[in-house]
């Protein structure tokens, strides 16, 4: 038996997903997975909005997320184990924001994300005809290394982010080995601070048809020493929830992976699977 863990989740606590924390957890039992991760969205810098923020308000929806995924871990004890955590989104953007991110609740796992850059729009609402995607892109990976710099997060979530809707706007796959010297240079720092890179497998399900990272680069995370590696399906409705993960767990299992893991009080969990 595969011990199958989605460590990325969304409930209808975040702006863009339809489930609640129960439903999703009931979703996750019925498949059969061992672990499952709420990881709502808390993008740091749109906190200060709060009603007026277009993703809702984090300074209610965060706390309700976690008091969910509390309830849920006594309920389904012994049926799944449910795990307390945040998806934060630009955490060096404003780092008070951040701070006040943190406190929302003693998570178990919080992954970092860069969904946009400083001063810019989500790369979901970008629109690429005419955009120098390879100086989008430097700008992009260079920031990602500021944020695998920052201390307090386990997994740094979907690193090729932007192809998900590069190549869905496009129609071309951008040529990364032009930024391979700044994406070693990420992997090199979660290497150093003992951070995880996570296997995001919503890209096998859109237009990308691969995991972000793919295998490629999760077996060069590996080749420089890379240690922890987390699969999520970044599911926004019970119906996603767990879908992909024996995919993510291949392709780790590829990259010279003896298992992936799952993160309790931030620290780290070996997951084996044959």
């Amino acid at each position: 038996m595969k011990a199958l863990c989605d460590m990325h989740t969304h409930s209808n606590n975040s702006f863009d997903a339809k489930n609640t924390v129960d439903e999703m957890c009931r979703a996750a039992i019925d498949r059969g997975l061992y672990a499952l991760a709420v990881t709502d969205h808390c993008e740091a810098p749109f906190i200060r909005f709060g009603d007026d923020c277009e993703f809702g308000c984090f300074d209610r929806l965060i706390p309700k997320s976690y008091s969910e995924a509390c309830a849920a871990r006594e309920k389904y004890a012994g049926k799944l184990k449910v795990i307390r955590g945040l998806e934060l989104g630009e955490p060096c953007h404003d780092p008070a924001a951040t701070e006040h991110a943190l406190a929302y609740g003693d998570f178990d796992f919080v992954l970092a994300s860069v969904h946009n850059l400083k001063n810019m729009q989500d790369f979901y609402y970008m629109n690429y005809s005419g955009v120098d995607v390879d100086k989008l892109l430097a700008k992009y990976f260079t920031e990602l290394c500021e944020t695998a710099s920052f201390p307090h997060f386990d997994s740094l979530s979907h690193l090729t982010y932007p192809l998900r809707y590069i190549v869905a706007g496009t129609g071309r796959f951008p040529d990364l080995s032009k930024h391979m010297d700044l994406i070693d240079e990420v992997f090199k720092i979660l290497i150093k601070n003992k951070k995880a890179l996570e296997i995001n497998v919503s890209g096998l399900f859109k237009e990308l048809k691969s995991t972000l990272p793919d295998e490629k680069l999760v077996r060069r995370f590996k080749e420089l020493g890379g240690e922890y590696v987390t699969v999520g399906t970044d599911a926004h409705s019970a119906d996603m929830v767990g879908r992909g993960i024996e995919q993510g767990i291949a392709v780790a299992k590829a990259a010279g992976f003896d298992g992936c893991v799952i993160f309790e009080k931030h620290k780290p969990v070996l997951i084996r699977n044959a």
